[in-house]
């Protein structure tokens, strides 16, 4: 017999080993994703927006600090309205993605990035400076990139347009 289930008639203990009693519901901590821990923010703002005249059902752009945008995935169709909404919340520079609700209802996110003009930036579209050297675009490269320098111990760049790069920086 059972340490825990000492006092358990003789009953209830056949119909559980039997499989007629529903096991005991599990406490809400104990499931999949209810941990404790949150998960790191990826978004800084989230808007809704009326936003008609939008071709496709998703979009991804970026707006620059001059204001002006980078579509990078969806419609050739002005996503002005898309940016107007959300920089409300984040001015720019800041990287969105943007997705058709219902009708001419749309869900737009963005996030803050760091954007800076490299002169004479090796060809490529990604760059990575580390302590161990410069990397472009998966491949080992002689020289450095001033700009980057000093900026953290890992500075990831990706070419956004010409001579603007999007920059992200740590320290290890």
């Amino acid at each position: 017999m059972s340490w825990f289930r000492r006092n358990e008639p003789l009953h209830e203990r056949l119909a559980r080993e039997g499989g007629l009693v529903e096991p005991e519901p599990r406490a809400p901590w104990r499931e999949v994703g209810i941990h404790g821990m949150q998960r790191v923010r990826e978004w800084d703002a989230t808007e809704t927006v009326e936003a008609p005249g939008i071709e496709g059902d998703a979009a991804r752009f970026v707006a620059l600090p001059d204001g002006s945008l980078l579509v990078e995935e969806g419609p050739d169709s002005s996503l002005q309205p898309l940016a107007d909404a959300i920089e409300q919340d984040i001015q720019p520079p800041y990287r969105a993605r943007a997705a058709r609700q219902d009708g001419d209802l749309w869900a737009v996110q963005a996030r803050r990035i760091r954007v800076m003009a490299i002169r004479r930036a090796p060809e490529g579209n990604t760059i990575e400076l580390t302590r161990d050297g410069l990397v472009v675009d998966g491949e080992r490269a002689f020289g450095s990139v001033p700009e980057l320098e000093g900026l953290g111990d890992v500075v990831r760049a990706e070419r956004l347009d010409g001579d603007l790069w999007e920059v992200q920086a740590s320290a290890l």
